[in-house]
């Protein structure tokens, strides 16, 4: 078996296989360097250091916020996020009987801005309300400097102010797409200021009246601030108005939070309101009135049509009238209702009270002989007619047929023994039929007329008020008194709301009219039969109100003026009052005319032709059947 091996002796090189020995004196040429890495410590202390720095200043900041100025930041975020607003609630709507919208309501927006977002702070500009007005003001219609004195108002804690009330959906559309525009140039451009961040909208309604001028009187208008200002929608302003709701939302650089949440109590609608307005005959009143008035040019006129069996308003027309829709065009002197605001001296219409009154007291019958001078010696006055007259032998319908102030003076001054007893039995019965009272439509403005008590009538008003002068009513009145004839002496309240619709589409009737017996039946007929011969009669003074087919019941007026300028007499009261058909009432007509300048101012010449006009018309829409019978013919004038 071999043994270990041996060295070799003698050579001093390597063997094959083995690693060369490394030379003394350096590494070789050629050879690559060796780098030696420093100690890294130093580096992650300073490092270390000024992570602790950057830290420790946000814990301050942290702590400033969350501790020392909390409150003021936590205010400063509440103010620019979160905005509350009112929400209108929808007006209702007003209609005629048969559901025609004669006053409704059209979406639109209040313009709203906060002022506090306009401060320098915020926009970090100067002249942001300036910026803003400039934008504004063209859109708006509104003047600039107005819009810059609300965005920068005295107090600077004022949150809300109104730059423009009821713009259309268009005006708030393009507000609103410059108002974007501006926010995302903002995003991406620095000095872009959004300088319309602070300018809202809050949705409301604006009132449209679609039959413009039609009814306006009646209807009223709303102000801009959305409230009742006139009319029904005065009266009525908190039934139609609803309940206004409430919003609250994030918003942030003027645009809507979706995702922070929000709180909201809804509005409530106001009610619908149906009135006895019948649109059509509303419409017939209004256009004839108007042409008459304007023919006559007279200063104004007035038409009322009334259902008398139910004493529900069917019309109530003035001329002239105004466009609630445009106020800015309107003739203050012409706003209102002056059929029911208007008190005047009705003259020879009132007649008729007086012979309910020597009637109902059976001081007379219609053929009671009355002989009538051409003058009569009263107190201190000297009476006459309209025209003179010789001697004229009358009957007591002939006294109302003619029209006769002295015939009618004899007849009154038999309801006492006395003068003063007289005038005490005719001021009640005045009183009955509703004169001295408001109607009891509750009408903003209305008037209750004058109506003394008769110990305070002067020596001539104890013969001036039998036939109409020296008492003053409203047309409404008047036509009352017309209505209680036709209804067989029962005087029904006068109506002009029938009921109310609420948002739940319920329907409410109103509460029924009153109703008070002021004649018998049996004079309230024959009253209609000597209102007869006033239109039928050749005798009568009312002709020109005849209706082919149809009785009608009728009376003329033409009374001295009190000039509401002056308090004096200057030009007449034209009026005429009737009803048909005479035998089965079913309308009322009054027509008055205030100081007719051009052609007749007689009631029976200039108001008789509205009456037929308005009369036909309602029997028409209404559909009530011709006359059957022959009217009574009571004899007018007496052989002596």
């Amino acid at each position: 078996m071999p043994g270990p091996a041996r060295p070799v002796r003698g050579r001093t090189g390597p063997g094959p296989g083995a690693r060369p020995a490394r030379r003394p004196g350096g590494p070789r040429p050629g050879a690559p360097k060796t780098i030696r890495l420093g100690s890294p410590r130093p580096r992650l202390r300073l490092v270390g250091v000024g992570l602790t720095l950057v830290m420790l200043a946000f814990v301050v900041r942290l702590v400033q916020v969350q501790a020392v100025d909390a409150s003021t930041y936590a205010g400063k975020a509440e103010r620019n996020r979160y905005v509350g607003q009112v929400l209108a609630a929808e007006r209702g709507e007003i209609t005629d009987r048969n559901g025609v919208a004669l006053a409704t309501s059209e979406d639109a927006y209040d313009i709203t801005a906060d002022p506090t977002m306009f401060a320098p702070d915020e926009l970090k500009t100067d002249d942001g309300p300036e910026q803003a007005a400039a934008l504004l003001a063209p859109i708006l219609g509104a003047d600039q400097e107005d819009l810059v004195r609300k965005l920068r108002p005295d107090n600077p804690s004022l949150r809300y102010v109104k730059l423009a009330g009821r713009q259309t959906p268009q005006v708030w559309t393009q507000i609103k797409d410059l108002k974007a525009a501006l926010a995302t140039k903002a995003e991406t451009d620095r000095s872009t200021v959004n300088v319309l961040a602070g300018v809202f909208s809050v949705p409301t309604s604006k009132r449209v009246y679609p039959n413009n001028e039609l009814a306006a009187g009646i209807l009223g208008w709303v102000n801009a601030e959305g409230k009742g200002s006139g009319g029904v929608e005065l009266q009525l302003d908190e039934r139609l108005a609803g309940e206004e709701g409430k919003i609250r939302y994030a918003q942030s650089g003027g645009r809507l939070v979706p995702t922070a949440g929000s709180t909201e109590t809804p509005a409530v609608p106001g009610d619908d309101i149906e009135l006895t307005i019948d649109r059509d005959i509303q419409w017939a009143a209004q256009n004839a009135i108007s042409e008459q008035v304007s023919e006559s040019a007279a200063d104004r006129g007035y038409v009322i049509v009334q259902d008398t069996r139910t004493g529900e308003v069917l019309a109530m027309a003035n001329a002239p009238g105004f466009d609630p829709n445009d106020l800015s065009e309107a003739d203050p002197r012409t706003l209102g209702n002056a059929a029911v605001q208007d008190a005047f001296e009705p003259g020879s219409t009132a007649k008729v009270l007086s012979m309910a009154a020597v009637l109902e007291e059976n001081a007379a019958t219609p053929g009671t002989h009355v002989v009538v001078p051409n003058r009569l010696h009263r107190g201190d006055r000297l009476f006459k007619d309209d025209i003179d007259h010789p001697t004229w032998y009358l009957t007591l319908n002939g006294v109302l047929a003619k029209s006769s102030n002295i015939g009618t003076i004899l007849a009154t001054g038999q309801l006492g023994k006395t003068q003063s007893q007289a005038n005490k039995v005719l001021y009640d019965y005045l009183r009955r039929f509703g004169l001295g009272s408001r109607t009891g439509l509750d009408f903003p403005g209305e008037t209750k007329g004058i109506l003394a008590p008769p110990d305070q009538w002067s020596t001539s008003q104890q013969y001036t008020i039998p036939f109409g002068q020296g008492v003053s009513v409203n047309a409404m009145q008047a036509a009352s008194v017309y209505s209680t004839i036709a209804n067989g002496g029962v005087r029904v309240e006068p109506t002009l709301v029938r009921g109310s619709k609420g948002p739940d589409g319920h329907f409410t009737p109103a509460p029924k009219p009153e109703r008070t017996r002021v004649v018998s039946e049996k004079t309230a007929k024959t009253l209609a039969q000597m209102l007869e011969s006033v239109v039928d009669d050749e005798e009568g003074t009312g002709t020109k109100a005849r209706i082919p087919g149809y009785r009608v019941a009728g009376k003329t007026g033409t009374a001295n003026r009190v000039d509401p300028a002056t308090g004096k007499y200057h030009g007449y009261t034209s009026s005429f009052a009737g009803f048909a058909p005479a035998d089965k009432p079913r309308i009322t007509v009054y027509c008055v005319i205030q100081n007719a300048t051009r052609g007749s101012y007689f009631g029976g010449q200039i108001c008789g032709p509205v009456f037929k006009q308005v009369m036909e018309f309602s029997l028409k829409t209404l559909q009530v059947p011709p006359t059957g019978a022959a009217p009574a013919a009571l004899p007018v004038t007496f052989q002596p």
